[in-house]
């Protein structure tokens, strides 16, 4: 079952204050990004984080499971009412998560 537009953008609005948050249609699916940095993924209207060890300091019983078949382990975001624990666990995880690698460019023909 595909994610709604709908919670997408209400994801997205909750974590307004941790930074610039966009979002891309992935395999029927979301990625869910903050200031470019793919920190987590919506599959079936569920949010889902990456674990970090800030994560786990700030949520440390937060449930794990796999957003989709054959997938490592997320933190599984339940209560998305929460916007000062959301904002804090994505600002958190943000911070820890790699910059993503640049593209390279196309050679060109």
């Amino acid at each position: 079952m595909a994610s709604k537009i709908e919670f997408v953008e209400f994801i997205a609005e909750q974590l307004r204050h941790a930074g610039t948050i966009t979002y891309r249609k992935m395999f029927g699916e979301y990625g869910i990004y903050c200031n470019g940095k793919i920190f987590g993924v919506i599959c079936d209207d569920q949010l889902y984080i990456k674990i970090t060890e800030a994560g786990r300091k700030i949520c440390p019983k937060l449930q794990e499971a796999p957003p989709y078949d054959g997938a490592k382990n997320y933190f599984l975001m339940e209560d998305v009412e929460d916007q000062a624990l959301l904002t804090s666990l994505v600002t958190a995880t943000y911070q820890e998560l790699p910059e993503p690698k640049p593209k390279k460019k196309k050679a060109k023909k």
